[in-house]
């Protein structure tokens, strides 16, 4: 193999170096004494060789093609292996979730007891709403009265970051004014495309989507979701990807959706049967 790259290299700066040398010699007139269509002929003589070593070099680029498949299909195989999984986060990825908030272009969705980062991600569901486009955002969460709410305030009652014990209830409720007041100031005809909804199930998870990214973590005991690692999901034809769509899907379908003109009396007027589990 190291002969043939070393002929291959000597070929190459031969073929390289004759078109000066015929130039060359066609003005000191040495190429008449080799024939009258000196020029021609070396030039003729000169793509045989190119034309030569270019088909020597097929079976190399036939090497380089196949090279190229084979990565696509490990790339495949990688995507089908981590099940859509791109990568694990330590806690909430705020300025990662933030852009693709943004960025989105069909749908927003979240699913949570109630979002302690509202305000954070406020500007940015505003920005989507009110973007040229049919964005829709859906917030999913929990019914403030549930007997979820209440075993949940008790899981996260020993949370070392948390200075008073979180009252969930309150929180959800906070939720609901906030997300009042930033439909009150979008324009008339985007209101319709944020659509809040309450549900009265055992949560499975937290769910930060946008289009087919999700960022998913789990309710921990004495922890936030969004301070527990966050796993980042592409594709809801994945493995993990459709799970996740799957969830969100059946919260939303079981859900009741409020009337954030008047938010109180709609959740007041809300009943449940009995939680979901």
């Amino acid at each position: 193999m190291a002969t043939r790259h070393q002929a291959e290299r000597f070929a190459l700066a031969l073929t390289t170096a004759a078109g000066p040398l015929t130039i060359l010699a066609d003005v000191l007139g040495l190429l008449d004494e080799v024939a009258p269509n000196g020029v021609q002929m070396v030039t003729l003589l000169i793509l045989s060789s190119v034309t030569v070593f270019l088909l020597l070099e097929v079976r190399r680029f036939e090497v380089l093609d196949r090279v190229e498949r084979r990565l696509a299909t490990l790339a495949l195989d990688e995507r089908e292996r981590y099940g859509g999984v791109q990568r694990v986060h330590p806690e909430f990825p705020t300025t990662r979730v933030k852009a693709l908030v943004r960025q989105a272009r069909t749908e927003v969705s979240v699913l949570q007891t109630w979002m302690p980062n509202l305000d954070v991600l406020k500007e940015d569901l505003e920005h989507v709403l009110t973007a040229p486009g049919c964005v829709e955002v859906r917030i999913l969460l929990l019914f403030p009265s549930s007997e979820v709410a209440d075993l949940r305030r008790e899981a996260l009652r020993d949370m070392p970051t948390a200075s008073t014990p979180v009252n969930v209830k309150d929180a959800i409720e906070n939720n609901l004014d906030c997300l009042a007041r930033l439909r009150a100031g979008l324009p008339t005809d985007h209101r319709g495309r944020l659509k809040v909804r309450l549900y009265n199930s055992l949560p499975s998870m937290a769910v930060y989507r946008a289009d087919e990214t999700y960022v998913v973590s789990s309710f921990l005991h004495a922890q936030l979701a969004i301070s527990s690692p966050q796993t980042e999901i592409e594709g809801c034809d994945t493995a993990r990807g459709a799970e996740v769509e799957k969830e969100l899907d059946t919260l939303w379908q079981i859900g009741k959706d409020v009337e954030l003109t008047d938010w109180r009396r709609s959740v007041g007027a809300m009943s449940f049967v009995r939680a979901s589990v």
